[in-house]
């Protein structure tokens, strides 16, 4: 067995186990009311960058954390409908509902989960044993 192969193994549980609090984070953020303090140091920031760089790094980690494709489309689409489900929920917490930050959510969730296979997929191969 090549000695990166459980390098490899114990990123992708590394990735498995820091998603789901990164997932909280994001689900927090999108239904939090607004928060002066936080609005402070986030507005230096466009609201669509925001979306967009929270679903990128949700997408990526869990593109990077299946070793099949079928899993990482399944994923990928969970995450677009969360993201429109929390837009329609952000109706309900005194924020304002838009389908532009749901257009940023699944730009996100499509350029993060095709770019981390384009990187994932080819390490795969490289430090797969011969006969697997």
């Amino acid at each position: 067995m090549s000695p990166r192969r459980p390098l490899l193994h114990a990123a992708r549980i590394a990735d498995i186990v820091l998603f789901y609090p990164a997932l909280l984070l994001v689900i927090w953020g999108e239904l939090a009311g607004p928060d002066p303090q936080v609005l402070g140091l986030l507005a230096l920031f466009n609201d669509k960058l925001l979306h967009f760089l929270a679903y990128f790094a949700l997408a990526a980690m869990a593109a990077a954390a299946f070793r099949e494709r079928r899993p990482v489309f399944f994923a990928g689409v969970a995450l677009m409908v969360l993201g429109g489900v929390l837009e329609i929920l952000q109706g309900f917490t005194g924020r304002e509902v838009s389908v532009y930050d749901e257009i940023a959510n699944v730009a996100g969730v499509l350029v993060g989960g095709f770019g981390a296979r384009a990187i994932v997929e080819p390490l795969q191969r490289r430090l797969a044993p011969p006969f697997e």
